[in-house]
């Protein structure tokens, strides 16, 4: 496939900020799906959202790694969310065959909305870093939100990154940086299931994957970088400009399928 120079860089622009974005909370789909499609309109949905995932999860790996790195990660509440988001990731994918993706879209916004309005509200939400669970305890609230996010990411997708941010401090004590390392194994987890399906399929451009991987990844390291460099009051302002723009693109979806 021909890619001209400009659309090339404008690719890779947009997985480097992609990828800097979901380095610190998420969010970089809305940048690099679109940009995708705006390239290459005539091609395949399926292969467009294959390519994205490909850059996605190495980015979001490198991310994880650097976080591993710096942070204390949590990993008896990663791990069995990591594993249970990508079993149900599957469930998710299945959904969409008999349950349209518009029933939910209100939903979605509203709980977006929710997410925005208590976390401005809290002033301290997601400052300080007080796991609240242990054990058993721990080990079930993890599956469940692990179940749920992986479902959500299977079946829709959008806002995952945000949603797993703002649950790991909600119901699980976490600062806004220990929530957005440990969000960045679960959407590996996710990432991984979705490629078993696309990669086998065929619904990938592999060079364009590999080129835009690549920018992805210098993206995270720039995003990691500063996340780690300004803590979790950066991260908080990040995480509430991305759920603004979330929750402005979800009231525009949801309108359009009203009217």
């Amino acid at each position: 496939m021909d890619i001209l120079p400009p659309e090339f860089v404008a690719l890779f622009l947009a997985a480097f900020l992609a990828g800097a974005v979901d380095a610190v909370v998420g969010g970089g789909g809305l940048i690099q799906i679109p940009a995708l499609f705006a390239v290459y309109p005539g091609e395949s949905a399926a292969r467009l959202f294959g390519t994205n995932k490909c850059a996605s999860v190495v980015g979001t790996a490198n991310a994880c790694w650097r976080y591993a790195r710096q942070v204390e990660m949590p990993w008896r509440t990663i791990l069995p969310a990591a594993v249970c988001a990508f079993l149900f990731s599957y469930a998710g994918a299945a959904a969409v065959a008999w349950l349209p993706k518009e029933s939910i879209r209100p939903l979605i916004l509203v709980l977006l909305i929710f997410a925005a309005g208590y976390t401005l509200m809290r002033k301290d939400f997601g400052s300080l870093h007080q796991p609240a669970h242990a054990g058993g305890r721990e080990l079930v609230f993890a599956s469940l939100l692990g179940a749920m996010i992986g479902f959500y990411d299977g079946f829709f997708g959008p806002g995952t990154g945000s949603f797993l941010i703002f649950l790991f401090i909600r119901f699980f004590g976490f600062d806004f940086l220990h929530a957005s390392a440990s969000a960045k194994v679960v959407n590996v987890a996710t990432n991984i299931a979705a490629l078993l399906y696309f990669v086998p399929n065929g619904h990938v451009l592999p060079l364009l994957a590999v080129a835009m991987a690549l920018a992805n990844v210098t993206g995270s390291l720039a995003g990691t970088w500063l996340a780690l460099r300004h803590g979790s009051a950066f991260i908080r302002w990040v995480f509430l400009a991305v759920v603004s723009v979330l929750i402005v693109k979800f009231a525009r979806d949801t309108l359009h399928g009203w009217f």
